[in-house]
């Protein structure tokens, strides 16, 4: 189903930081949020890291994050985001996956009983001209979460600057269907992939034309997949595995006629 046409996006790996307005689908705080199948299901158990915000000075802030999803409201994403350091970040693949995050040891500046989800869309760089603790808080082999003021404030006040929190992976929620965004030129065809739900972050991607095998892309960076393949002019299908090794296949997601610049709705991975 064909959703909008993008104009082009400007995608800088280097953008630090993102903002967006609240997308209440995906931002969740709660008081002791219960647990069940069918919602939060917890991929690993608490672990320790630290957490502090930004606040954009900028509305150009929506658009960019290291993963490369671009405009995070027309991504779904909103402002339920965070930044990862590179211990967290694995070079990308992480991108889309999904955390808890709870403020902790700290009676003066944490909101008890309060957790925030959210979706990993960008990249904290080391700053290595900073010590890990005096400002490097990036650095290896910190573990730590770069997150909007507004999400950071469900948790902790805001003075109280770099919080050790607790952070969890869990399962993904999305409303609709995987969204594929092609873009290219020519036999150059990259393909965007976003809203994914389960595990949230993609180890996989194949293609298949009307007039082709099922063909194996890569990985440009973050969730930006390519392939270099004369597929104009051919219904498109995508094959999608996540990091738990499940598999979603949407067949004929995009028509014929389809054009670079275009976004795609597919099928969802099953809670």
């Amino acid at each position: 189903m064909l959703l909008t046409t993008l104009s082009t996006l400007a995608l800088t790996i280097t953008t630090l930081f993102t903002l967006s307005p609240l997308a209440t689908s995906h931002y969740s705080s709660s008081q002791q949020p219960p647990s069940s199948p069918s919602s939060s299901t917890s991929l690993s158990e608490w672990r320790s890291a630290h957490a502090t915000y930004y606040a954009a000075a900028d509305p150009r802030d929506a658009v960019g994050g290291a993963c490369g999803y671009g405009d995070l409201v027309k991504a779904g994403y909103g402002m339920a985001t965070v930044g990862l350091s590179e211990a967290l970040f694995e070079r990308g693949q992480i991108c889309g996956a999904c955390f808890e995050v709870k403020c902790v040891d700290d009676l003066k500046w944490c909101i008890p009983g309060t957790s925030i989800i959210v979706t990993a869309t960008n990249f904290c760089a080391p700053n290595y001209g900073f010590d890990n603790e005096g400002g490097g808080h990036c650095n290896p082999p910190n573990k730590h979460f770069v997150l909007p003021i507004e999400a950071f404030e469900k948790i902790a006040i805001w003075k109280a600057g770099n919080m050790p929190v607790q952070y969890r992976r869990i399962q993904c929620r999305r409303e609709g269907g995987i969204r594929f965004t092609v873009t290219g030129s020519g036999i150059f065809l990259s393909v965007l992939i976003s809203n994914v739900a389960g595990h949230g972050d993609i180890v996989a991607v194949k293609v298949k034309g009307s007039r082709t095998g099922w063909l194996p892309m890569g990985r440009n960076w973050g969730q930006n997949w390519h392939i270099n393949a004369l597929l104009q002019n051919q219904p498109l299908s995508f094959e999608v595995t996540g990091s738990d090794g499940k598999t979603v296949i949407s067949y004929n997601v995009a028509p014929k006629d389809w054009s670079f610049g275009q976004t795609f709705e597919g099928k969802q991975f099953e809670p």
